[in-house]
């Protein structure tokens, strides 16, 4: 607004109008942004693509993969590996099990001791070969995480692991039809050159001279450094592998590697990426995969994982570009992540030259984007790929064609990253015919986009079913399983849990801990144990039959939740653990480790060699042991109201089980419906006594210090919350429900809508939307409620 004045003598409105016409070029609103001319010559040098891929491993990341139902199994390995269907991987890289934690759980080794060699044992084979059905050019990588602890008398850069890795080349070749294409050393733990150079001479001479070795899948670029002056490690070692060259979890906004590994004639590769979610990974993906080599020269770049195949109490539970939890239900879910991949992959191949004069920021400006061009070894056909992560209007790009590529029509995909709808991810969106070479494109903020003058791209369409709990009772006798393979759902940890045929006098199988010693280990020790079944899990009995081979102790394990982070010794749960003398306890555990013997005693010794049967019930904050039958002790604890069953062992016993059964007690949770479910400490939002359906009660533990409370998740979408209340007031759908007082803070707000996500208000925060929108099945924090740490929970 402005007041009026009187006029001004004309002179001196001449002079201000003039001013102001000034003033106006100066502020008035910028015109829109000049087009932008990108030239694609196909005579430009540049490197050889090697291909975008993912990780199995590092981790027992894919482990309930396996154990999905057709045709939901099917669908997801299409959605991975299938050519023009999904993620479209070029490159799987997979764990060498070592029988040791190396994230997500650990992973069995084809050899456990020395004498003993079974080319069959894990998961790792099998997706193997299912990648390679469905796309038989995909390049299959190796690397170790941890190893059994007789190589080298526990020392990785052994000769011992040289000829284990041998060896499992050999089960790859032998076994199962499959050449591995390329191999590295130990997962971020250094390097020794000379055993480089000694893996070198002894794959050449044991006919392995194809596989091309990989230095040092570490942190930076130092082998580069290191080869400089060591011709003889330089020699050994066709690729050089870094890991989080964008940085750990970061926006991938800058890839740089190093002048030394540049000039070393060596292929880059950024060889592992990514530990983020499978949908809000997306937009460093989309940066990584271009900026990598543009600001690097890598020319492959490897996600970590292919998949979350594993429970949500796991650490990195939704990473990777999809995600797996329940094969009891067959429900998955396809992120962003898949379909940023497939932006690259779907209009690619190894063997593709890059364009380096065509690759490159649009219009020199990182925050504008970023493109890469890459032409086909049939020197005619060119795809370019560019993505728009931080630009902030539309840009009109101006493409010229050049250099022997072909100038006929080119088709445009596209993904919007901005958009949580999957209809907009790997979109045909238009056909454009060049004129003289020449054709123009704008692009919006926050996109991917392909344009490429091949076909055969393509989305696919198959659908998962809904979320279910997993059914109680369960129960296996594990006979029906092949000598040394993994049983149906349960989970290694740490150690190596086998199908065997059963000692001590008793017939059929059993599942037999393997590892007779401390692996090498790649992250925190434990002690061995798997784990199995649904978080849901509250009031029910988990019973085994047990036999030790030597002195040590066996455990039963129930209501696990929550694992450390790279700590698997730390977890969430209760054990009833038994000594070969007959010392018991029942133990409570955390993520912390923070072990507490909350009931201990005696009976008469187990021994080594005999069947004994130990039990472990749960009925609300009542826990309850027995052995043999008998009831030892009993002891009431509600820390832990719900979670998964498991099996254990102490470090060096190889004991066996048989026999597993799982059986519900009052409201024992064998519903199925949508859930609510915490993994809790401290807690404010806690897991439920009893697996809940829609209309019944989820109890809500010790919320600022007050007693229960309950809430309804009704079929019409409701909450009802009753007590002292922390959540409060019945809620339709998209309205909000009031946190009132929650830890002395104001009152909080949440939404449920209409399509199932949640958002919230922040204020104090006792309930939190984690920064918007929150799909079923994702985490929402709750923060420092009743001054614990931070919870977490998700709507099923």
């Amino acid at each position: 607004m402005s007041r009026r004045k009187e006029p001004p003598v004309r002179g001196v409105m001449s002079v201000v109008v003039a001013l102001l016409a000034v003033a106006m070029s100066l502020v008035a609103v910028a015109p829109a942004r000049a087009a932008v001319g990108i030239t694609i010559n196909g005579g430009s040098g540049g490197r050889t693509f090697d291909g975008v891929g993912a990780i199995s491993g590092g981790g027992g990341n894919s482990r309930l993969l396996v154990d999905y139902p057709e045709p939901q199994r099917t669908q997801i390995l299409d959605y991975l590996f299938k050519p023009g269907y999904g993620a479209s991987m070029q490159i799987l890289k997979v764990e060498i099990g070592g029988d040791t934690n190396s994230t997500d759980g650990a992973e069995p080794s084809h050899r456990h001791t020395s004498g003993d060699i079974d080319c069959n044992r894990g998961y790792e084979w099998w997706l193997m070969e299912q990648a390679k059905a469905r796309n038989p050019n995909i390049k299959l990588v190796g690397l170790a995480w941890g190893a059994p602890g007789w190589l080298g008398n526990g020392n990785f850069w052994s000769q011992d692991t040289i000829n284990y890795l041998v060896d499992w080349l050999g089960c790859a070749k032998n076994s199962h039809n499959l050449t591995i294409d390329y191999l590295g050393g130990w997962n971020e733990k250094g390097r020794d050159t000379n055993w480089y150079v000694n893996l070198n001479s002894a794959l050449d001479s044991r006919g392995y001279g194809n596989v091309k070795i990989i230095a040092d899948d570490n942190f930076g670029w130092g082998m580069a450094d290191d080869a400089v002056n060591n011709s003889a490690f330089r020699n050994a070692v066709d690729v050089y592998g870094s890991h989080y060259v964008c940085g750990y979890r970061g926006a991938q906004q800058n890839c740089p590697s190093s002048t030394n590994a540049i000039n070393s004639g060596k292929a880059l590769w950024a060889s592992e990426n990514g530990s983020d979610d499978y949908n809000d990974g997306a937009k460093a993906l989309a940066r990584g995969i271009n900026r990598d080599y543009i600001d690097g020269k890598m020319t492959a770049y490897i996600n970590w994982p292919v998949i979350a195949a594993i429970t949500p109490n796991l650490p990195f539970a939704t990473m990777g570009v999809a995600v797996a939890p329940q094969p009891w239900s067959g429900y998955y879910a396809i992120g962003k992540n898949a379909w940023v991949m497939a932006q690259t992959t779907q209009f690619t191949a190894p063997g593709w030259k890059y364009l380096d004069s065509s690759s490159g920021y649009i219009g020199g400006n990182r925050g504008n984007g970023s493109y890469v061009s890459l032409k086909s070894t049939n020197n005619t056909d060119y795809s370019t790929i560019i993505e728009t992560m931080d630009a902030t209007s539309a840009q009109t790009l101006n493409f010229t064609v050049t250099g022997g590529l072909s100038t006929g029509q080119v088709h445009v995909w596209a993904t919007n990253l901005n958009s949580g709808n999957s209809a907009d991810y790997l979109v045909h969106t238009a056909d454009l015919t060049p004129s003289g070479g020449a054709f123009s494109l704008t692009v919006q903020p926050g996109y991917v986009y392909s344009i490429t003058t091949t076909t055969g791209q393509g989305k696919g369409t198959a659908t998962s079913p809904a979320r279910g709990t997993m059914a109680l009772p369960y129960s296996d006798g594990f006979d029906s399983y092949a000598v040394g393979r993994e049983a149906k759902y349960l989970m290694d940890m740490q150690g190596s849990f086998e199908v065997v045929g059963c000692g001590g006098g008793r017939s059929g199988r059993c599942v037999r801990q393997m590892a007779p010693r401390q692996p090498i280990l790649w992250t925190g020790g434990s002690h061995p144990y798997a784990l199995l079944g649904d978080l849901a899990w509250s009031n029910y009995t988990i019973s085994t039959d047990v036999l030790l081979e030597q002195s040590g102790y066996v455990e039963i394990i129930g209501r696990a939740g929550a694992q450390h982070s790279f700590g698997p010794e730390g977890l969430n749960a209760y054990y009833l653990r038994v000594t070969d003398g007959g010392a018991w306890q029942i133990i409570r555990n955390n993520v912390d480790n923070a072990m507490t013997t909350v009931r201990s005693g005696t009976v008469s010794g187990l021994g080594t060699g005999r069947w004994h049967t130990l039990a472990l019930t749960f009925s609300g904050s009542t826990i309850t042991a027995s052995i043999d039958g008998t009831q030892v002790g009993s002891v009431t604890d509600g820390t832990w109201g719900a979670g998964q069953a498991g099996i254990g062992t102490s470090t060096t016993e190889t004991a066996q089980f048989d026999n597993l059964s799982i059986t519900p007690g009052q409201g024992g949770g064998t519903g199925n419906g949508n859930l609510l479910r915490g993994l809790a400490s401290g807690r404010c939002v806690d897991v439920p006594n009893q697996s809940q359906t829609n209309g019944t009660q989820v109890a809500l533990w010790d919320c600022n210090g007050g007693t229960n409370q309950q809430w309804t998740y009704t079929s019409g979408k409701q909450l009802q919350v009753y007590g002292s209340k922390c959540l409060e007031a019945g809620t339709s759908t998209g309205a909000a429900a009031v946190i009132n007082g929650c830890s002395g803070g104001a009152a909080q707000q949440w939404n449920l809508n209409a399509d199932g996500t949640v958002t919230g208000v922040q204020s104090g925060l006792c309930l939190d939307a984690n920064g918007g929108g929150t799909a079923n099945g994702t985490k929402i924090i709750v923060w420092s409620c009743n001054g614990g740490a931070n919870q977490q929970w998700s709507r099923n």
